[in-house]
């Protein structure tokens, strides 16, 4: 399973209402979903995983827009690899105006 969630750390809140694209090795979309009142998006629908390369893009220049601010990075992507498919991966977005961060949580 493939999840994440982004927090805005201009606002010190979670970010909604953000498209996220969900790509695989070959960068053909597999799954998409917009993240929820609490920035996350828990689940792409996904029947099965296999070990890869995927690639999540995360369209925050509409979310920036929203909210009346410019924005240097009009898409976040980022691309991880899962070893093994039986395990859970979320990757968390953390975001401002200038700047982006993530890691792999739990």
């Amino acid at each position: 399973m493939i999840s994440t969630h982004i927090l805005d750390t201009n606002l010190g809140k979670p970010a909604s209402g953000v498209t996220i694209q969900l790509y695989d090795a070959a960068h053909q979309l597999i799954g998409q979903g917009v993240t929820d009142q609490d920035g996350r998006l828990k689940d792409f629908g996904l029947e099965t995983l296999v070990a890869g390369e995927y690639q999540l893009e995360f369209a925050v220049a509409p979310y920036f827009a929203a909210q009346n601010v410019s924005t240097f990075f009009p898409k976040v992507c980022i691309c991880f690899f899962i070893a093994n498919a039986n395990e859970h991966y979320h990757i968390p977005l953390l975001i401002s105006p200038y700047a982006y961060s993530t890691y792999r949580g739990s």
